[in-house]
């Protein structure tokens, strides 16, 4: 900082200390908004104990919400999480700060695979979290024969013996991609045409719904609560490391890639704080603990510290012949964007 290269330490400790404690809890102070249940509390001890910046961590369950809560303008957070496909938009409407993550001491942990990433070519605006995909997990013991198809007919026109036991996510985004990967539709589109048939399959499929969540997915499935869920590797092998009896399946008309990142807001009341947690999370061992608490890959050249349950599952470790079903979420235009809103309104109305 400034004043502490003129200054030196000794000065900007007195200069604190005649703070009033408001003002100096403030200065290390840093709001995280996070997706639910995808942080490991423990880790942000670690980070509180290393830096002295305490962290107030609030959570959310969709793009959808994050978006509308930046768009608002209600809340000021130093830390946010969103997907790739969300990251241009935010740049474009100037909702986020600029904070050179390539010039960051830990960048170089990044793999090059995920540098220079289409939504943020010189990661000036972004630094990588976790990615994953977004599929099927069915209890192999409450599914006749034990085996499910790996395809979305599975989950939207489900065998009679699944039906009441199926748990869809609760945000648009995901059940209508999905919808529009089984009916091959592109996720982007603008017809009003592609919009009823999708709108179509996604009511005949309601009846047949036990319920809509985004929320406590783990849960839900490794005491058995339901059969069959729509939802996300990593929750998948975290509810398997309960349950074995679990399975993921990657569906064969497309499986949805997503790749979650740190951003700043650009009302951001720490931003400082924020760079020096985005550059403590690129250190490998921070890294890795995040891929074993939560059972998501990261970006960053960790692998030594990975444990060994997760390069073994199925779930997390992709077998390599499904590489071509991964389908990356786009950024759709404003009028595909209120054709799916409009969707989901009826569905949910």
């Amino acid at each position: 900082m400034p004043l502490k290269a003129r200054f030196g330490a000794a000065l900007v400790a007195a200069a604190l200390s005649a703070l009033p404690a408001a003002a100096q809890d403030a200065e290390k102070t840093l709001f995280f908004y996070n997706w639910t249940d995808y942080y490991p509390v423990e880790l942000l001890t670690k980070f509180e104990k290393e830096t002295g910046i305490k962290v107030i961590l609030d959570g959310f369950d969709s793009n959808d919400t994050l978006l509308a809560k930046l768009q608002s303008g209600g809340a000021s957070y130093d830390v946010i999480v969103p997907s790739d496909y969300v990251i241009p938009g935010l740049i474009k409407d100037g909702l986020l700060m600029k904070i050179d993550t390539h010039q960051m001491s830990n960048y170089a942990h990044m793999k090059d695979a995920f540098k220079n990433p289409d939504f943020d070519p010189k990661h000036e605006y972004s630094a990588p979290y976790l990615w994953g995909v977004t599929g099927l997990a069915y209890d192999s013991a409450q599914v006749e024969g034990g085996t499910l198809e790996a395809s979305w007919k599975e989950y939207f026109e489900p065998r009679p013996g699944l039906e009441g036991k199926i748990a869809a996510l609760d945000t648009a985004s995901d059940e209508i991609l999905a919808a529009s990967l089984y009916l091959g539709i592109p996720q982007c589109t603008e017809s009003n045409e592609d919009a009823a048939r999708i709108l179509e399959l996604l009511q005949a499929q309601k009846a047949k719904l036990k319920l809509y969540s985004s929320d406590s997915t783990v849960d839900r499935m490794a005491s058995g609560e339901v059969a069959m869920h729509h939802v996300w590797n990593g929750a998948t092998a975290r509810a398997t490391a309960q349950r074995d009896t679990i399975r993921f399946l990657y569906p064969k008309e497309g499986t949805p890639m997503f790749r979650d990142n740190f951003a700043v807001p650009a009302n951001a009341p720490h931003p400082e704080n924020a760079k020096i947690f985005i550059n403590w999370m690129m250190a490998p061992e921070n890294a890795a603990a995040v891929s074993n608490a939560i059972a998501y890959a990261n970006a960053i050249k960790s692998d030594e510290f990975l444990n060994e349950q997760w390069k073994k599952m199925e779930a997390i470790n992709m077998p390599e012949e499904y590489t071509p079903r991964l389908v990356p979420t786009q950024d759709c235009g404003p009028k595909a964007r209120e054709l799916r809103d409009r969707i989901w309104t009826r569905l949910k109305g």
